[in-house]
C-alpha cells in the first residue's frame, strides 16, 4: 500500500467527465509524475488530492487516513504541501519572513503576520528558518523583499515555504511553467538534492517531459480523465498509445 492511495475517484463537471474512475498508488520516498494533454483531468485531480475538490465517488487515503471532506489547511497539516504554477510567496516581506510564516500558522489555518514582533529573537526558530534557505541555496537573499525575487528564486522560496513543515508528501504542480531552461535544469537539479537528503514523497505534475524524465521513478498517464498507463519512465517513453497520442518527442 502507497503513501497515497487514490481510489475509484470519479468527478463530474455537469455532463463533463473530468474523472472516471482513477486509481492511482504513490509509494512513499519516491517521485512520481502524473502526465496528460490538457483536459487529461491532471488539475482536477490534484485540486482532490489538496482539498479543494470533493470527488463524486471514490476515496482518497494519505499515510492511512481519509482527505476526503478536510479543509485545506487540515490536509496540509496532516503532512502534505503543495507547490503551486505560479509560486506563492508573500512579496511585501522579506525572505525570510515568508519562511517564518509556516512556523507560526495557526490551527485553522489562518497566519499571525504580526507574529515576527514576538518571536524574532527565539532563536531556534530563525535557525531552523535560515537553515531552510541554505538548503535550497538562498541564504544570502534572506533580507530581500521577495517580490524582488527572479522566477526561479521564487521557486526555491516557496519550496523552503513547504519544507520547513516538514511534509512526508510534496505535490508540484508544474514547477517549472514560465521558467527559462537555464532555471529549469536548477529546479531539477534542487528537486534531486531535496529527494536525496530528507524523506520525502513527491507526486509531480507537469508538462515538460525533460523535467518528468530527469526526475519521476514511475509515471501515470492520464487520458480524458483516466489512467492510460502507470509504469516505469524507461517503459512509458517507448510505449507506442503513449507517444502517438500523448507525448510525441520528448526533450532528450
Amino acid at each position: 500500500m502507497g503513501l497515497l492511495e487514490v481510489k475509484n475517484v470519479n468527478k463530474r463537471f455537469g455532463g463533463l467527465q473530468a474523472l472516471g474512475d482513477v486509481n492511482l498508488s504513490v509509494a512513499e520516498n519516491t517521485v512520481h509524475a502524473i502526465i496528460g494533454p490538457n483536459g487529461a483531468g491532471k488539475s482536477t485531480l490534484l485540486n482532490v488530492l489538496v482539498g479543494k475538490l470533493i470527488p463524486d465517488t471514490g476515496s482518497v487515503i494519505f499515510d492511512g487516513q481519509s482527505v476526503l471532506g478536510r479543509k485545506p489547511h487540515e490536509i496540509n497539516q496532516m503532512g502534505i504541501s503543495r507547490v503551486f504554477q505560479t509560486p506563492e510567496i508573500f512579496g511585501d516581506l522579506t525572505v525570510l519572513e515568508n519562511v517564518l510564516i509556516p512556523c507560526f500558522a495557526r490551527r485553522d489555518g489562518s497566519f499571525k503576520l504580526h507574529a515576527f514582533e514576538t518571536v524574532m529573537h527565539e532563536r531556534e526558530i530563525v535557525d531552523m528558518a535560515e537553515q531552510m534557505l541554505t538548503d535550497v541555496h538562498m541564504i544570502e537573499k534572506r533580507n530581500l523583499q521577495a517580490s524582488t525575487l527572479s522566477r526561479g528564486d521564487k521557486r526555491r522560496l516557496e519550496m523552503a515555504m513547504c519544507l520547513v513543515q516538514q511534509p512526508k508528501l510534496l505535490l508540484l504542480d508544474e514547477p517549472t511553467a514560465g521558467m527559462a531552461r537555464a532555471d529549469t535544469n536548477n529546479t531539477i537539479d534542487l528537486l534531486k538534492e531535496i529527494k536525496a537528503t530528507r524523506p520525502i514523497t513527491m507526486a509531480i505534475i507537469e508538462h515538460d517531459m525533460h523535467v518528468v524524465f530527469s526526475l519521476a521513478e514511475r509515471i501515470t498517464v492520464l487520458a480524458q480523465g483516466t489512467p492510460l498507463v502507470e509504469d516505469a519512465p524507461e517503459n512509458i517513453k517507448g510505449h507506442p498509445k503513449v507517444q502517438e497520442a500523448y507525448l510525441g518527442q520528448s526533450h532528450e
